[in-house]
């Protein structure tokens, strides 16, 4: 299809690009200044993914940064609120130096695309595949990894947030509102770095994943992040999968914990210093963390006082003086031995 064929489907709402996937994307201006510049040269692109709704609407699987960029220097990208987003002004490139500045329409004729030009750039192609609405639905996830092929790469959870959006906008809103529970991330004391490639969302995920699931169901299973995505997308397709539990679950687990360990509780104890050090550890995560969960409406029922917060307190130290733990944990450990292995252990140890 020609570009001014999608930019008139896209005016028309009849190609969703889904404005909210936008946070997810960190292209740069020089990256988004070289594909208007292979537009511009003749260069193909790569071929867009769409996948068709029961309503006849296009919603795009695979493409969206390299459309949103075309939209945006054209000057009809939306925001989520449906506000008009600026259009973008390019950079000198070194085919095309004569780009820097250039707007796609200007009040000055020397800093936009010529008519010329526009219509040039209206009428190049982009192969154009359709998925039917009745392909298999894992499909789409799997063509949504090739989001990767071009820009910043995606973490993973940025990909499932995408797809999640695609399938269940509200359970993407709630588990993002979980992920922003400020008692979680207080306990967690990630990197901006990790916030903003959405590993707390990840994390929460994790959390309502292995309470819920039988440990036994990860034999066998090759990818720890396809296991995710399968099992997100169960519980967000299933209609007898309860947020309103999950939800009070979480927050009163993590109220304990901020009250009980605070930021200290992910860490890996020192034994000679007598305290926990470090970073965030994943691990002790899925252990404590989940192990706490698994027995929270046991620990709902006591009073937090000293008493109590010793006794957490060394639960948590136990992990690390215990030989099934520390043998599961480390870089010789993968999600398959570690993961069946820990949360049981977590589940154990923390049940009051």
């Amino acid at each position: 299809m020609s570009i001014g064929e999608l930019i008139s489907l896209y005016r028309d709402n009849e190609l969703d690009i889904h404005p909210e996937f936008q946070r997810f994307f960190r292209w740069t201006l020089l990256q988004k200044t070289k594909l208007i510049e292979s537009v511009l040269l003749g260069i193909p692109l790569p071929p867009i993914f769409v996948s068709q709704r029961d309503d006849g609407v296009w919603d795009v699987v695979d493409g969206l940064q390299r459309l949103s960029t075309i939209f945006e220097f054209v000057g009809i990208l939306k925001h989520e609120n449906g506000d008009l987003q600026p259009p973008s002004k390019l950079m000198e490139t070194k085919y095309l130096p004569s780009l820097e500045g250039k707007m796609w329409d200007s009040d000055d004729p020397n800093g936009s695309l010529t008519s010329a030009q526009r219509l040039d750039f209206k009428r190049r192609k982009i192969g154009v595949q359709i998925i039917k609405k009745d392909s298999d639905p894992n499909i789409k996830y799997e063509l949504f990894q090739r989001i990767n092929t071009l820009g910043t790469r995606l973490s993973d959870q940025e990909l499932r947030n995408c797809l999640l959006i695609m399938i269940n906008r509200d359970f993407y809103d709630w588990l993002n509102n979980l992920a922003k529970y400020e008692p979680f991330i207080d306990c967690l004391v990630l990197s901006d770095k990790s916030i903003n490639e959405q590993y707390n969302l990840e994390l929460a995920l994790r959390f309502i994943i292995f309470k819920n699931v039988d440990i036994e169901d990860m034999q066998g299973v090759a990818s720890l992040a396809e296991f995710l995505t399968e099992k997100m997308t169960e519980f967000a397709e299933s209609p007898s999968f309860d947020k309103e539990r999950e939800e009070q679950i979480f927050k009163d687990t993590f109220d304990f914990i901020d009250k009980t360990l605070s930021e200290y509780v992910f860490k890996r104890y020192n034994f000679d210093k007598e305290r926990f050090e470090g970073k965030f550890l994943l691990s002790a995560y899925e252990a404590i963390g989940i192990g706490v969960g698994s027995n929270i409406d046991e620990w709902k029922t006591k009073t937090i006082d000293d008493a109590l917060i010793k006794d957490v307190k060394d639960r948590a130290i136990s992990l690390w003086a215990n030989e099934t733990y520390t043998n599961n944990i480390g870089s010789g450990s993968n999600f398959n031995t570690r993961i069946p292995v820990i949360v049981p252990l977590g589940k154990k140890i923390f049940k009051p």
